[in-house]
């Protein structure tokens, strides 16, 4: 029979801990899975996901990321299993005594899943034992321990590929096309400026009927363009390091973004909607990295933006040295470890 015990109650002579991931592995493109398993320290061995794993494995800690991908199908009964299955695995988490450590990457789903869906969720979130917040702005759920443990940058990976010449006046938008992130409304406003000397490029995997709204727009107007698809880190870098500023005009307010980690740690400006989020990470990185602006996005917000990029020094990098992957390894190490402990208290 397979102990079923954390590693500390099977009478290791370390503290070394099995933490059980709700990601996928690493599939070669860089993605968040990645700090996770490079920055975990010697002590930690990474385990991903399975309902197989999760309900009867052996694990010491359990980390989700984006609870609400755990019980969202198409089919209504695989929805419905799911979530009966998550209920399962609270239970057996609070009886072994396992921390369910969730990193909150935003604090409720972009898109909102059905009624069963949310009262799981709740569910979830009261079994939590331990909040990781990616930036200091973020409020926790009431009554939650939490620790603050920045997204890492991407200069390591993404530093394997060369960078393209810049293409002068070239605004650009890559990652996932969701409505919540506000690409129509990005064409809309670059359609609206004169001029040949400037240009669009949209990169990234449509969703919602996105992708109709922007091949409508590349008909219309030649200076737009797009490649609609997941890509490659070399392409990501040869996309970004080709453009002037990058542009992120999101509806939601920014809790964290992967794609703006990833435009900075290739030495791209950023036009982003001001939020507290944004301001600290302005703070941090320096203010002319993070190029703010109120209200809706405008088309004289990008000639400002573009402009306010053409004024940072060449040669210059936006600072990152806190998002090291070693130092948040340690960091999430730590935070593992006071959550066992309280736990066992």
């Amino acid at each position: 029979m397979t102990d079923d015990r954390p590693s500390e109650a099977r009478g290791a002579s370390t503290r070394e801990l099995t933490v059980l991931h709700s990601l996928h592995p690493p599939d070669g493109t860089t993605q968040f899975v990645d700090q996770m398993v490079e920055g975990a320290p010697a002590e930690v061995r990474i385990e991903f996901f399975s309902w197989r794993t999760a309900l009867f494995g052996s694990y010491d800690v359990f980390h989700v990321h984006w609870p609400e991908l755990l019980i969202r199908r198409r089919s209504a009964a695989r929805r419905f299993l799911l979530r009966r299955a998550l209920d399962v695995l609270l239970l057996r988490l609070r009886l072994k005594r396992i921390p369910l450590v969730w990193t909150a990457h935003n604090m409720e789903p972009h898109e909102q899943g059905s009624a069963g869906e949310r009262r799981s969720l709740a569910r979830f979130t009261r079994a939590v034992d331990l909040v990781v917040r990616l930036n200091p702005t973020t409020v926790p759920p009431a009554g939650a321990e939490v620790i603050t443990v920045l997204h890492g940058h991407y200069r390591s990976s993404l530093s394997a590929y060369p960078a393209a010449p810049v293409e002068p006046g070239r605004l650009l938008y890559f990652g996932i096309i969701r409505p919540y992130k506000g690409v129509p409304h990005l064409i809309d406003c670059f359609t609206a400026l004169e001029g040949d000397d400037l240009s669009l490029r949209i990169v990234g995997k449509p969703h919602a009927g996105q992708g109709e709204i922007i091949e409508a727009a590349t008909l219309a107007d030649s200076r737009v363009t797009a490649r609609l698809e997941f890509v490659d880190d070399d392409v990501v870098v040869d996309e970004v390091t080709r453009s002037e500023l990058i542009v992120l005009p999101y509806r939601e307010q920014m809790h964290n973004s992967g794609v703006l980690l990833a435009a900075l740690s290739l030495g791209r400006p950023v036009l982003v909607p001001a939020s507290p989020t944004n301001q600290a990470l302005a703070d941090e990185v320096g203010p002319e990295w993070i190029i703010q602006y109120e209200g809706d996005l405008e088309p004289g917000t990008l000639r400002t933006g573009l402009a306010a990029a053409r004024r940072i020094p060449a040669g210059t990098e936006p600072e990152l040295g806190l998002r090291d992957w070693d130092h948040i390894g340690r960091q999430l190490f730590d935070g593992y470890v006071a959550a066992i402990d309280r736990l066992r208290a």
